[in-house]
């Protein structure tokens, strides 16, 4: 089968031609991908910063959606022909989504909704559980205030969207470009992170500040209120201080929660501008994505 990922421990993403996965094991189900996401956390995936399973030859990727082909034994809630979606991480197979099929755990699965077409779908997972994952655990309230660093991308953006639905006032750091936009999602204010004097022309106070941007904890924390939270998506969290909390978040795999997103993404509710790619394309938009060239668009590849 096609697929996209690395051919040795060399770490050069290529284009490859891969033996088709085995088949589905207990608990496991083999999907047709029809849309895989890209993200910045796939370059760890080849790095030991992020141990994944892959046995290269193998495809990366560790999101998606497409089309159950196979059911292993024991599983329950999916059959053969069910659309899908999925972060899967480790990936039981050895090898990702950037392919045209892929062996998943189906406890790590969720049904993709009636109008939800497989691009926004694989564009949800990854950040919209990180999205979720972090403001849950930041524990904000109605009309209690969040800083966003990074509110134009992926993750960013859902955030913005998610916190301001549930009254949180968010102001998010951003290109001036993406000022527009994110004042439609929901946000109060907008900074241009692009002037390095940001932090002084925002009223501190903030209750919590979530860290997109990796080199934003240090400037962020002093805006945080005595006794707030501090949750760090960059694995960069500053020593706690002034009774703040301060912690690096790492996403975990979450069928029900990626269910209720995939519900509000169909709904609606939560808007997602992906950015499709064919899978032949995959190497230079990993490229493109790493380097944090993607202008805040979410990049997904579609197998030929």
């Amino acid at each position: 089968m096609k697929a996209c990922g690395v051919a040795t421990a060399e770490k050069e993403v290529v284009l490859l031609e891969l033996p088709e996965p085995p088949s589905p094991r207990p608990g496991q189900i083999l999907v047709r991908v029809e849309a895989a996401g890209v993200g910045p956390w796939d370059e760890l995936e080849i790095d030991a910063r992020w141990d994944v399973g892959l046995r290269p030859p193998a495809a990366l990727g560790v999101e998606g959606a497409g089309t159950v082909l196979a059911v292993g034994a024991d599983v329950t809630g999916f059959a053969v022909g069910d659309r899908v979606l999925a972060h899967e991480a480790p990936l039981p197979g050895g090898s990702g989504f950037w392919a045209e099929r892929v062996l998943i755990s189906a406890d790590h699965t969720a049904l993709c909704p009636p109008g939800l077409d497989a691009a926004h779908a694989a564009a949800l997972p990854v950040n919209g559980l990180t999205a979720v994952q972090a403001l849950e655990k930041l524990g904000l309230g109605r009309g209690q205030r969040l800083l966003i660093t990074n509110g134009g991308g992926g993750t960013g953006a859902l955030a913005v969207q998610l916190a301001t639905a549930d009254g949180i006032e968010v102001t998010t750091t951003a290109s001036a470009g993406a000022t527009e936009r994110l004042l439609g999602l929901g946000a109060t204010e907008v900074v241009d992170y692009h002037n390095p004097d940001w932090p002084a022309t925002v009223r501190g106070g903030f209750d919590a500040a979530l860290i997109v941007a990796a080199g934003t904890a240090d400037a962020a924390l002093p805006l945080v209120r005595d006794g707030g939270r501090l949750c760090s998506l960059t694995s960069d969290a500053p020593p706690e201080e002034r009774g703040i909390t301060s912690w690096d978040l790492y996403i975990e795999p979450d069928a029900a929660q990626l269910a209720q997103l995939a519900e509000q993404a169909a709904a609606g509710t939560l808007s997602l501008a992906p950015e499709t790619r064919p899978l032949s394309e995959g190497p230079a938009a990993f490229t493109q994505v790493v380097a944090g060239r993607a202008g805040g668009r979410k990049i997904v590849l579609i197998p030929a």
